[in-house]
């Protein structure tokens, strides 16, 4: 039986929302925990409050994965007398390892905002605030005809996305030559002659934070002892990320029909909205939790109107002022989605693994701390 340890799970999760994205006030990672513990139970949250932590001892799991960091900002002291360090004493106690990805999966492709995106009926979707633009290389092979197919297929995994479109590579043909020296064992080719051989010249495009791992991929599967290949640096930009999003409905709505409809896709218990209810919305602009610091963003890109949770008076007035409209549908309704998403899509890349011992849970310790 093939158990994964914290660590394993950590690179699991950097897949779904990986560390550099995130923002430089943040904190995500591992909070508390030692990295070669085995895990063969798991919980999900959105965060990491006493209940929830409760909830993860009581039912065994030795890992519980949060929106919210547990430990945003460096600690003078881990008292058992505050919520805090009795929070981190309990898990210690227990053996309850926890991680969080914050804003690391807000900005991920397929990360929180998209899920947002798609569950407000949105398409055609871009980054509302771009914070990291991925570098590429090109990585050329020299591959043996009958084996292109099955290095190309292995370095898929690790291309970059054109547009709309990804697993892009080129193909050309030609003659390689070499000649195997004493101690050499060719797949192609006898020792001292020369070879000619009948190759292929790979490209592809690769996404910079890949490259370790594309390399390796190539030297495991490419037939010969030495593979010829080559890494060029490239000035092209990469996928773009970002804070929040930025789509269109496929239908035009009214600022109060949209808003009723969010109060019943999002299960709020209350929204509200500032602008007049008879607006037509067409063009939504959205950021999960706390994102009126984005509404300037909103208005430079032509949104009717920006859904978004924890909206104050002041940014409230500066909305009407500018003549956009907002819907706060609250902090908790926007992102306990992930939840769910993040727990289907982590049991999804355990099995792929190979861990397929370890179980996922949905924590249903977690209620929104405002009554109505």
């Amino acid at each position: 039986m093939k158990i994964p340890k914290i660590s394993d799970i950590v690179g699991i999760i950097n897949k779904i929302a990986p560390a550099s994205l995130a923002e430089s006030w943040d904190n995500p990672g591992l909070q508390i925990g030692d990295p070669p513990a085995k895990v063969s139970r798991i919980m999900v949250a959105l965060d990491p409050t006493p209940d929830v932590i409760d909830s993860a001892i009581k039912a065994s799991c030795q890992l519980l994965v949060t929106h919210h960091p547990l430990i945003f900002k460096p600690l003078k002291s881990i008292s058992n007398s505050t919520p805090l360090g009795g929070s981190i004493h309990k898990a210690i106690r227990a053996g309850l390892s926890i991680v969080s990805l914050h804003t690391n999966y807000d900005i991920a492709d397929g990360g929180l905002n998209d899920l947002l995106a798609r569950k407000i009926g949105l398409i055609d979707c871009v980054p509302l605030r771009v914070t990291f633009v991925g570098e590429l290389a090109k990585l050329t092979v020299f591959v043996p005809e009958e084996k292109l197919d099955e290095v190309r297929s292995a370095l898929f995994p690790f291309t970059a996305r054109s547009g709309a479109y990804k697993e892009c590579s080129f193909t050309v043909g030609g003659t390689g030559t070499f000649t195997p020296l004493e101690g050499a064992v060719p797949y192609i080719g006898t020792v001292g002659d020369p070879a000619f051989v009948s190759e292929k010249r790979l490209e592809l495009l690769i996404d910079k934070n890949q490259l370790s791992r594309a390399v390796r991929a190539l030297l495991a599967v490419h037939p010969y002892e030495e593979p010829a290949f080559d890494l060029y640096p490239l000035l092209n930009e990469g996928v773009k990320s970002g804070l929040g999003r930025v789509g269109r409905l496929e239908s035009c709505r009214t600022l109060a029909e949209y808003a009723a409809d969010l109060k019943y896709i999002l299960s709020s218990p209350s929204l509200r909205y500032v602008g007049n209810g008879n607006a037509k919305i067409s063009k939504v602009a959205l950021c999960s939790g706390s994102g009126a610091s984005l509404l300037h963003d909103a208005v430079r890109c032509g949104a009717d109107v920006l859904v978004t949770g924890d909206v104050k008076y002041h940014e409230a007035r500066e909305a009407e002022d500018m003549g956009i409209s907002l819907i706060d549908a609250g902090h908790f309704s926007t992102e306990i989605i992930m939840a769910e998403e993040v727990a289907s899509r982590l049991a999804s890349l355990l099995i792929e693994s190979g861990y397929s011992e370890c179980s996922v849970e949905v924590s249903q310790a977690e209620l929104d701390p405002f009554k109505i």
